[in-house]
């Protein structure tokens, strides 16, 4: 599976942004799929998840509320809608896949990654 990840930018804290994340080389229907980011010297950490066939989401605690994850069935697609967001938000976006039909919040439980999208939220 190969996953392209795009939608990063610079927003003013209150904001919105959509990350994408494009999958090819396979169907998803047995994986499940993650969003991590990791900011500047820090860890990458658990964003959110969701099973592409079963839809059921997990959230880090951070963005519960604010975050949605989604996918389009047709476009072969993983989103990350992300609103109110915070200074603290700012980071490397990365989006992950594993062939399981369990969510994990496990960095090392997710198989391939895409290139990450940088997300900037001002003061």
């Amino acid at each position: 599976v190969q996953l392209q990840a795009s939608g990063g930018g610079l927003v003013q804290a209150g904001g919105s942004l959509r990350l994408s994340c494009a999958a090819s080389g396979r169907t998803l229907s047995a994986y499940t799929v993650g969003w991590f980011r990791q900011a500047p010297g820090k860890e990458r950490e658990f964003v959110a998840t969701i099973h592409w066939s079963g839809g059921s989401t997990n959230y880090a605690d951070s963005v519960k509320g604010r975050f949605t994850i989604s996918r389009d069935y047709a476009k072969i697609t993983v989103y990350l809608q992300m609103n109110s967001l915070k200074p603290v938000d700012t980071a490397v976006y990365y989006c992950a896949s594993r062939r399981a039909g369990v969510t994990s919040t496990a960095r090392s439980a997710y198989d391939y990654w895409g290139q990450g999208t940088l997300v900037t939220v001002s003061k």
